[in-house]
């Protein structure tokens, strides 16, 4: 995993015209997203629609993201951060847990954007497998270059879950999700893209996750 330094970052959203600025504490987030042959080994399970040990794992719901991060927890001597019941939307979150976890949307943007002001880290060619170059498929992780902190395909191969509820009052349980995907066009993948979606019953072939998890003294990284 990368250490992230703290900071602040400006979060919109179009569809609200809304703009807020966010304080982002230290943290760690895994260089790469998640692979299959990661989250075969801690879930037993194989959902992705296309096949690759080393591609990001996709056609995972946000609750089946979350219950890989409590998983590998358990796994690794480790606090879960969630509790839910399965089939369930309600989830709490324990922040003071020192186990694995989805990032927040701001944590995601900020870490994607990683001390740059630009929509991308770079030239999109470079950094991200999307339409126009993908072949309609996902791509191995690592194969394009990194942003300035070391993290890979935080733009492009699979749109990553976050952990935020998008607006309650409009859309319920709706978790977000940020980065674009390899069916995407130019113009969706940008650090500041939001969409949201079902937390149990929304997963398609372009959507995975990469898992973050608090600093404490201490950590190996």
């Amino acid at each position: 995993m990368i250490e992230i330094p703290g900071g602040k970052i400006a979060l919109r959203d179009d569809r609200t015209k809304q703009k807020w600025t966010v304080k982002i504490e230290p943290f760690l987030l895994a260089r790469f997203p998640v692979t299959q042959d990661l989250y075969f080994e801690i879930t037993k399970e194989s959902p992705s629609t296309f096949n690759g040990e080393k591609h990001p794992v996709e056609t995972v719901s946000w609750q089946e993201a979350v219950f890989f991060c409590n998983s590998l927890s358990v796994k690794s001597d480790l606090k879960p951060c969630y509790h839910f019941y399965e089939g369930k939307e309600d989830v709490t979150f324990d922040p003071t847990a020192n186990g694995f976890r989805l990032p927040t949307e701001a944590e995601w943007e900020y870490a994607c954007k990683a001390g740059t002001s630009g929509a991308r880290y770079g030239e999109l060619d470079l950094i991200a497998w999307y339409k126009d170059n993908s072949g309609r498929t996902t791509h191995k992780v690592g194969q394009k270059a990194p942003n300035a902190w070391g993290l890979y395909d935080m733009l492009g191969n699979v749109w990553e879950w976050c952990s935020d509820l998008y607006d309650t009052e409009v859309y319920g349980s709706y978790r977000i999700f940020r980065g674009g995907g390899w069916y995407d066009e130019k113009r969706s993948v940008m650090a500041t893209t939001r969409r949201r979606s079902h937390p149990l019953k929304f997963k398609i072939d372009d959507l995975g996750f990469r898992i973050a998890k608090n600093k404490r003294e201490g950590t190996i990284l």
